[in-house]
């Protein structure tokens, strides 16, 4: 049930061009310089590479530079998925073994909790010979949909009590990053801060952070979470080459200041820069994150086409170098073997200055909304 409430939500104005999906997406004004937030030249990342989610007291928790977003695994109502999948998956978390590349992100609301379900089983039972400590478990709370009563009830315990079932449907004694899922909350921040520190001080999440958050909400997350001596490790929006809105709102520069991981979903926008879709092969209708039309994305589909050929990589491999030499750490859905090999051929090498210049000039602003997306 919670999937399906996720994708109306998702239909009514959840995604900054719901309801828009005709109109032409807004380019950013031509003064505007996108290379001023690129990570320095000497930067090239690596398989190995480790940002850091800063914990309490120093317990931090290194991260590679992509994750595995898990929201596909059990959906049925945006990703159609079938168990029929799971093979397919299982081969996939072996590559990801391989490489050592097991940054997972999911949510109590994905599958309606089957999301978390396969992540255990992954995690559990297809992963011998790896310790617990080597992956890096994240999920996220939402408020009012996971058990509205309890959220509305206890404004505090709300996401300590949805993180105990999560620990249960994985089978796991604790996470590495526990997420508020957006702003939408009925407690207020001191609030949803006090309950995301009783995670922390019960050892069952060892980092916090946020999704959606505008940069004056992450900021006041960030001063409510210190009373208890936790920090804000990091923050997760829709960020792409067609939504740059974290940029242009000062969402990248207020992390850095303030060490705080900017995480990007929708990298490669649901799979418009991929490479897969087309005018005349349009992805699915409730792919709703930066839903363009098609026609008005090829221009920079072309750019990442050129690219790839030059560095013997996949489109999407260009995108999420993008996002990647931009500081994020870019969240993408995988759910068999070939998305994993392309999806980490990202790492390895980098974009040029003048290369990123060029797929800045086709990429879109995009929009913020009341409900959801306020960063």
């Amino acid at each position: 049930m919670a999937q399906k409430i996720l994708q109306a939500g998702l239909s009514s104005g959840m995604s900054a061009v719901s309801g828009y999906h005709s109109a032409k997406p807004r380019s950013l004004d031509p003064p505007y310089d996108g290379l001023k937030h690129v990570v320095p030249d000497s930067f090239t990342p690596q398989l190995d590479t480790r940002y850091t989610l800063c914990g309490k007291d120093g317990k931090d928790v290194q991260v590679p530079l992509i994750s595995w977003g898990a929201w596909p695994w059990g959906d049925t109502s945006t990703f159609h998925w079938s168990d029929d999948e799971l093979p397919a998956l299982r081969a996939a978390w072996q590559q990801c073994l391989k490489q050592g590349m097991t940054f997972v992100d999911t949510a109590q609301v994905y599958g309606t909790g089957r999301s978390e379900e396969i992540l255990g089983d992954l995690i559990n039972n297809h992963s011998a010979g790896v310790p617990r400590e080597k992956f890096i478990v994240q999920t996220k709370w939402l408020p009012h949909v996971t058990d509205a009563a309890t959220n509305v009830l206890h404004p505090v315990d709300a996401p300590v009590k949805q993180l105990r079932k999560t620990l249960d449907r994985m089978n796991l004694t604790y996470i590495d990053c526990y997420l508020i899922h957006g702003p939408v909350h009925i407690s207020s921040i001191k609030q949803a801060a006090k309950g995301l520190a009783k995670c922390v001080e019960d050892g069952m999440t060892r980092t916090v952070g946020v999704a959606n958050y505008s940069v004056d909400d992450m900021l006041k997350m960030k001063e409510a979470l210190a009373e208890h001596g936790i920090p804000l490790a990091t923050n997760q929006c829709e960020y792409s080459i067609l939504r740059r809105m974290p940029e242009t709102e000062g969402m990248l520069e207020a992390c850095k200041a303030n060490d705080i991981v900017f995480q990007s979903y929708s990298s490669i926008a649901q799979g418009r820069l991929s490479g897969k879709y087309s005018k005349a092969n349009p992805p699915p209708k409730e792919y709703r994150f930066s839903s363009y039309d098609m026609e008005y994305i090829e221009p920079v589909l072309e750019v990442q086409r050129k690219l790839a050929q030059k560095y013997n990589v996949s489109v999407a491999a260009v995108a999420l170098n993008w996002n990647i030499c931009k500081g994020a750490i870019p969240v993408v859905g995988m759910r068999k073997e070939s998305q994993a090999v392309e999806n980490m051929a990202a790492l390895g090498w980098r974009l040029t200055k003048e290369e990123i210049s060029e797929l800045d000039k086709h990429g879109f602003e995009g929009n913020t909304t009341k409900l959801w997306q306020q960063g």
